[in-house]
């Protein structure tokens, strides 16, 4: 487990917001789905400082163990604020080992208690847990849409990106079934229902979004639509494919970092418009205590 925010070794990060009350119980906020480049680190980057900004205790877990995109920024933005001495608000981290167990069966198992273990350990300190999942289905990833609170989903807004949500007849356009991964959703909730607890939140977040209104955009408006109502989420707007999110990325600061001034590239309008999609991404997940302006 790594303390990200120790401020004897970290003279240029703040500190955190106090620990939560005993007994308290971090809701956890996960990002995932199972293809790449939906913009699901980019996504947990910015939620983790809208709830850092508003007061909350945060844990981070990137379940990526090969690329590490989430900590890879979060690692950008330490570096930031060393080299510049911003006071940059840092989460909690924690990341799982995989087992070395020789049986598939025995190591799986393992690597799913590990991961129930660090979400424990993060629920008893923190308000909140961003967990940034990989693209593609592991144990941890698995476990970690069991413990979902929240779960957001990037999709990229095309019919190739829709097929992560469900099976579509190509010659009618209607909906022939849910995904797997709508499947492993499922076994989350019923993971849930089965030990009393809240049912997921889960979120669609509609990513590259046309400003055009093409066809694909309709067709995939329309099947969310329907979608949504089968099997249980709610559809959000997310980000447009804007240059800003990508370069912010080198120096760990997120949009919300420029309004306090933390950077001092000049805002433009493109700027100001993307921080925007951000406050009403933040907005449509109605997290308690997180203020959509921060």
């Amino acid at each position: 487990m790594q303390g990200a925010c120790d401020g004897a070794r970290d003279a240029a990060l703040s500190d955190p917001a106090p620990a939560p009350a005993g007994g308290a119980r971090g809701h956890v906020i996960v990002l995932g789905n199972e293809k790449g480049g939906s913009g699901k680190s980019t996504t947990a980057m910015h939620v983790f400082v809208a709830l850092a900004r508003s007061g909350m205790r945060v844990g981070a877990m990137d379940l990526d163990l090969r690329q590490q995109s989430f900590f890879r920024y979060l690692e950008n933005r330490r570096a930031y604020a060393e080299r510049s001495g911003a006071a940059l608000l840092m989460p909690e981290q924690a990341s799982p080992a995989p087992s070395d167990l020789p049986g598939r069966a025995e190591a799986e198992d393992a690597d799913r208690a590990h991961m129930r273990a660090l979400i424990a350990d993060l629920r008893a300190r923190c308000d909140y847990i961003v967990i940034d999942c990989p693209g593609s289905h592991t144990p941890f990833s698995q476990e970690a849409h069991a413990h979902a609170d929240t779960l957001i989903t990037p999709l990229n807004d095309s019919l190739i990106d829709f097929d992560l949500l469900a099976r579509v007849d190509p010659s009618t356009g209607k909906i022939k079934g849910p995904s797997i991964y709508a499947e492993m959703v499922w076994r989350g909730r019923q993971i849930r229902a089965q030990a009393g607890l809240k049912p997921i939140d889960w979120i669609v977040m509609r990513n590259r979004m046309a400003t055009l209104d093409a066809r694909n955009k309709r067709m995939v408006g329309k099947m969310l639509a329907e979608l949504s109502k089968r099997i249980g989420f709610r559809v959000a707007p997310g980000f447009s494919e804007r240059v800003i999110f990508r370069e912010l990325f080198l120096s760990g600061l997120t949009l919300l970092d420029l309004k306090s001034g933390a950077d001092a590239t000049p805002l433009t309008m493109s700027h100001i418009a993307a921080r925007q999609e951000v406050r009403e991404l933040i907005r449509n997940l109605a997290l308690p205590g997180v203020d959509a302006a921060v």
